[in-house]
């Protein structure tokens, strides 16, 4: 089994997802817009370039999402998509990049279970966590 994050934008999902392609290394993007789905007719011309599916895989990951209708874009809430990477210098790297035009929540910092750890909303209002782990 694979859990695999599933992100609602409100218009911004292409635009999203290949920041994520290009900040996270990520690799056969795949997008979808609503104008070009076997229901392009039933969809109104004005959500026609909103895109209906986007995967993106990141090693052995893969994160997918999609515009939500038109007007009906809720603020995600009660979760973080959380990234653990090695090395310090590629989670303050990480850290930097989402949290570019968004917010810091808690900012980039040891902890007594990391040597990094940081929390921020990037600028497509979607939570993230990096973690970098002390050695055990």
């Amino acid at each position: 089994m694979q859990i695999a994050p599933y992100l609602s934008f409100d218009g911004q999902c292409a635009e999203a997802f290949r920041f994520y392609e290009k900040i996270l290394g990520g690799k056969n993007l795949f997008i979808m817009r609503m104008g070009d789905s076997p229901v392009a007719k039933d969809v109104p011309n004005d959500s026609h370039d909103r895109i209906m599916h986007a995967s993106l895989e990141i090693g052995n990951t893969r994160l997918m999402g999609a515009d939500g209708p038109s007007g009906r874009d809720v603020a995600p809430r009660g979760f973080c998509v959380s990234l653990h990477v090695e090395g310090t210098a590629e989670a303050e790297r990480l850290f930097a990049a989402l949290g570019d035009g968004g917010n810091v929540d808690m900012p980039m910092q040891e902890t007594f279970w990391a040597r990094r750890f940081g929390m921020c909303t990037d600028r497509f209002g979607i939570p993230w966590m990096i973690n970098c782990e002390k050695p055990v």
